[in-house]
């Protein structure tokens, strides 16, 4: 009994000693402050290691290397250090005892860590959290879905059991950290109706939070852009959260969330403003390849003149040291505005030594900036060239097929060759609309080239975009979806789809208007808009889901459904109740519409003659003016003409149309910079028809050519006709009446003689295709507009369509002649 006793009493001592011990040298580890000491420790006490101190040791050396900056980290002499190797080893066979949560945390602080995905501690700890994934914590599930994420697994049955562990459990996550990982994590895997489900719970979550971290909204978005949507709400809202978190935003969170934006086709002009400030603060801070490149990216589209200059100059000089990716990434960003030609110089310079390192895809993009970039060296096109061609053969993708006979095309000097021909043929059953359109693209160019200089492959040409056509044919004949064909149209555009398939998918859209919803009535309204196309029975269908659903579609979203409206001057069978329901909704929502916006809202409403007072009275104040130019400063220079120009055409239609308002004429500087930069005006369409009205009128001195009229619309052809119908004469009236176009400053005063009782001033116009939607003489929005406003301004308008000047009726001189005599005196 006492040697019994004795025994209990040893191993109890013994177990205290161990325990003591082992909380120490947890507490060891824990305290660290370098991975020496981790590893010193490890090499000491290798014996006694239990299966909580290798994990607590890995997620160490993850913490410690965490809190260095990027540049600074070590992750190389950690993973090669003879004590991590031990540490793997230890970890890998003590892996079945490991608790749930510690094999989640060893996984992801060894892939953090830059170990290998398949190394075999990796496999063997994603084997076991697999067997017990259905009873791991929602963060330790979030964080080992991460972990597969990062591993590109992102179709593995392991997410997929994932997924509908989440689907089971939405309800209950609470935490948008760890949702907005698992969204991230499953979005490959996920039906239509989950991922509603997910975008509501992550609004919720987003509502309900006061402060919510920016790396958590960064992730939303990479969700929404993963499963290709674009879901206003969801977008403003992470904007704020971005706005709010401004001064923890560094250069690799704002470059991210920049290419997120740019993929979406969203942005926000005040975080422009926001990311340019804080970059230009620290430009200085940015001297390796890597965060330079983001910087160049991110500052320098919307940077002024003096910080480009700085930053073009920086990446001269930082060229030789720029990876393929960095090369890439500073040819786009010249394509989109910082366009220097010894930059250009340099990068090609540069580029001999990578080009065997890009992918099919990113050797495509490289080929249309340097040819975007009006590149010369014909060296460069030809070793492109030939690793495209080297790619064509061996591709089987028809997304990338498709891509680079585009991309060969673009080529100087470019002549098809029939290793493209026998590939694109091969290819064509395969290929969505979108690939059709590629390849015909390219084949209309290489025949007009090969016309142009009597080459023997246009035959070769014709006859495959012949295949091509009829390819077209079935697969819109066969189209059943909607959504699906809606998809396809996004990207297809240009001669070919005008002329082979525009009727035919015309006619698809019409057989399938029943499936007209809110969901896809702004894609539906966007494909009309580019193809300019006028169709009764799917304009009324959009005007009535619209009108229905205005709760459902979002603000911004209705502004471009408005545009089609007033854009093809079309009126829906409830026209009144169309507009003035969206309007009403849409003045009770202008926070959702960034300046910029606004002025584009009210210039399309002005098209089709509504100018709501809200919305008149916030565009022209002075605040609001100030704001919207601080904000052009750093919008895209395309869109920045556009809502200038916009603004202009709102403020002349506010002017003429409300005088209640009493808003004053601001443009006419802005005008004449825009009329002296233009191109000159003066055709020969133009010279022949003045020679004709000099003939009819009698005399050159009673017709103006090219003239600008108060507001500054341009007008074809001017002339006077007393009350008697009979011309008067410029010289008579002190006019000036030569060709050239007189800039004047009393256009707004009417400092034009008054004149005489009875007399009126005839504007000839001449209107060409733009004028009309396609395949219809119906007036589009805009020149509809400008005969409106011509007769507020005083004149009789005369509208001469292009299809009838240029119609057989009038293929003689004397019967042109007579077509203006009747027109000019004809009844009015």
């Amino acid at each position: 009994m006492l040697r019994l006793r004795q025994v209990c009493l040893f191993t109890l001592r013994h177990y205290q000693a161990r325990t003591l011990s082992s909380d120490l040298l947890l507490s060891q580890i824990n305290s660290c402050t370098h991975e020496d000491e981790v590893f010193s420790l490890i090499g000491r006490n290798k014996a006694r290691l239990s299966e909580k101190h290798v994990g607590i040791a890995l997620n160490m050396l993850w913490q410690l290397q965490k809190k260095r900056p990027l540049l600074l980290r070590t992750s190389d002499y950690v993973r090669n250090h003879s004590q991590f190797l031990t540490l793997c080893v230890l970890a890998e066979n003590k892996v079945e005892h490991m608790e749930d949560e510690a094999i989640v945390d060893t996984l992801y602080s060894i892939l953090r860590l830059n170990v290998e995905d398949h190394s075999s501690l990796a496999e063997v700890l994603v084997t076991e959290a697999w067997k017990r994934v259905e009873r791991l914590s929602l963060p330790a599930l979030s964080k080992f879905a991460l972990c597969l994420y990062k591993q590109c697994g992102h179709f593995s049955p392991i997410i997929g059991k994932i997924a509908h562990i989440v689907d089971t459990k939405l309800d209950s996550i609470q935490d948008i950290r760890i949702l907005s990982v698992l969204m991230i994590s499953i979005s490959d895997v996920i039906s239509q109706s989950f991922r509603d489900r997910l975008l509501h719970k992550a609004g919720q979550l987003l509502e309900e939070k006061d402060e919510v971290h920016f790396n958590y909204a960064k992730r939303i978005l990479q969700f929404i852009q993963n499963v290709k949507l674009r879901r206003h709400p969801l977008l403003e809202k992470c904007n704020q959260i971005f706005l709010k978190s401004a001064s923890h935003l560094d250069i690799h969170s704002i470059s991210f969330i920049f290419r997120l934006y740019e993929q979406l086709g969203f942005d926000n002009a005040e975080f422009r403003l926001v990311a340019k400030q804080l970059l230009s603060e620290t430009i200085d801070d940015y001297d390796d390849p890597e965060t330079f490149t983001k910087l160049f990216f991110t500052l320098g589209p919307m940077a002024g003149s003096k910080v480009r200059e700085r930053l073009l100059v920086t990446a001269v000089h930082m060229a030789d040291e720029f990876s393929s990716h960095h090369v890439l990434v500073i040819l786009k960003t010249m394509k989109m505005k910082c366009r220097n030609s010894l930059l250009l110089k340099k990068m090609v310079s540069v580029l001999d030594k990578h080009l065997d390192s890009y992918h099919i895809l990113h050797l495509v993009k490289l080929t249309q900036y340097l040819v975007a970039l009006h590149c010369h060296n014909l060296e460069l096109f030809a070793k492109l060239k030939l690793l495209l061609l080297g790619f064509l053969k061996s591709s089987v993708i028809p997304a990338d097929i498709a891509a680079i006979i585009r991309v060969l095309a673009m080529l100087p000097s470019s002549q098809v060759e029939e290793v493209i021909i026998n590939k694109a043929e091969a290819l064509l059953p395969q290929c969505s609309l979108h690939h059709l359109n590629c390849i015909a693209t390219a084949l209309v160019k290489w025949n007009h080239y090969d016309q142009l200089h009597w080459q023997n492959s246009s035959e070769l040409c014709v006859k495959l975009l012949q295949k091509l056509n009829g390819c077209g044919f079935q697969r819109l004949q066969k189209a059943n979806n909607l959504n699906l064909l809606l998809e396809e149209l996004t990207h297809v555009n240009g001669k070919w789809f005008e002329e082979a398939l525009r009727e035919e998918t015309m006619a698809v859209c019409q057989r399938l208007v029943d499936q007209i919803t809110w969901a896809n009535v702004l894609q539906l309204s966007l494909f009309l808009l580019k193809t300019n196309y006028r169709c009764p029975s799917l304009l009324d269908r959009i005007s009535s889901v619209t009108t229905g659903n205005l709760d459902k579609i979002h603000p911004f979203e209705i502004y471009f459904i408005l545009f089609l409206f007033s854009a093809l001057n079309y009126d829906p069978p409830a026209n009144e109740e169309f507009f003035e329901s969206c309007i009403h909704h849409l003045t009770s929502n202008l926070s959702h519409f960034e300046t910029q916006h606004l002025v584009l809202l009210g210039y399309a409403l002005a098209l089709a003659g509504y100018f709501p007072p809200v919305l008149v009275e916030r565009i022209f104040n002075i605040s609001f003016l100030s704001k919207l130019d601080a904000q052009l400063e750093v919008l895209p220079d395309s869109l920045k003409q556009r809502v200038c120009l916009c603004l202009m055409k709102l403020n002349r239609a506010v002017c003429l149309e409300c005088p209640e308002f009493h808003i004053p004429w601001f443009h006419e500087r802005y005008c004449q910079r825009v009329f002296r930069n233009s191109s000159s005006r003066i055709n020969p369409l133009r010279q022949h028809v003045h020679r004709m009205l000099t003939e009819i009128l009698g005399g050159s001195h009673y017709a103006r050519m090219s003239v600008l009229t108060p507001y500054y619309y341009e007008i074809d052809f001017e002339c006077i006709l007393d009350e008697n119908k009979k011309p008067l004469s410029y010289m008579a009236q002190n006019i000036p009446w030569d060709d050239v176009v007189h800039l004047r400053d009393d256009f707004r005063n009417e400092g034009r003689k008054a004149l005489p009782p009875g007399a009126q001033r005839i504007a000839l116009e001449f209107l060409d295709s733009k004028a009309f939607s396609k395949d219809s003489h119906h007036l589009k929005g805009e020149p509809a507009v400008k005969k409106r406003h011509l007769e507020m301004l005083g004149y009789r308008v005369v509208q001469i369509p292009h299809f009838e000047w240029n119609s057989m009726v009038l293929s003689t001189k004397g019967e042109q002649l007579e077509y203006l005599r009747r027109h000019l005196y004809g009844a009015q």
